[in-house]
């Protein structure tokens, strides 16, 4: 288990110091992360009303920090280039969420197709029931993108470094908020990008 936590902790710090240097996309993954946090408690109320929360709310935030807001020249930093971080990257790349994006952007198109989803939905009658059965085919997308990548992990990395990814994104919600809390006062103070820290040991 020891080297399952180092393996967590290595993957956090990577994930930190490279694709988390704008205070505003830090900002953005505390407000992505308390939804979250929303979306994990009422799923066990309300699976429909989670998922709207965790695609419309924190995923839209969280994406938008790093699609709009990082930056992506050459990190002095980490002396990395953007392109060989999106070539290391464990998880979800740009490129591999941008099609994440499309396939959620389109998945209502299914209900159009057939209404009843295979059988597996009453076909909707109002638009609040139509919204429900979206909210859903968003819940098994969320809960199938995780599970695809961590058997893709498998495959081509080993079984812990799937199982890593995995706990990692899924905690991310608690560390995020962690990490992240006083980046929106570091706006407030005019800081854009945030100062360089030693590297996690």
């Amino acid at each position: 288990m020891k080297g399952f936590f180092q393996a967590l902790e290595e993957q956090r710090w990577d994930d930190h110091r490279y694709y988390h240097h704008s205070r505003i996309n830090q900002a953005l993954h505390l407000v992505s992360a308390i939804s979250f946090l929303v979306a994990y408690v009422l799923v066990f109320f309300d699976p429909a009303v989670s998922a709207l929360i965790g695609w419309l709310v924190a995923m839209t935030t969280r994406q938008a920090g790093h699609f709009f807001f990082e930056p992506k020249g050459y990190d002095e930093v980490n002396h990395a280039t953007h392109e060989y971080k999106e070539e290391i990257k464990v998880g979800y790349n740009l490129r591999r969420k941008t099609v994440l994006l499309i396939i959620w952007a389109a998945s209502p198109l299914v209900l159009l197709v057939d209404p009843a989803l295979f059988g597996l939905v009453t076909p909707a009658s109002t638009p609040a029931e139509f919204i429900r059965h979206v909210a859903k085919i968003w819940l098994f997308l969320g809960l199938a993108g995780l599970v695809f990548r961590t058997v893709q992990l498998f495959i081509i990395k080993d079984v812990q470094t799937g199982l890593v990814w995995a706990t990692k994104i899924l905690t991310d919600p608690f560390h995020d908020i962690k990490l992240y809390h006083k980046a929106p006062l570091a706006l407030m103070r005019g800081e854009r990008i945030e100062e360089p820290k030693e590297q996690h040991g």
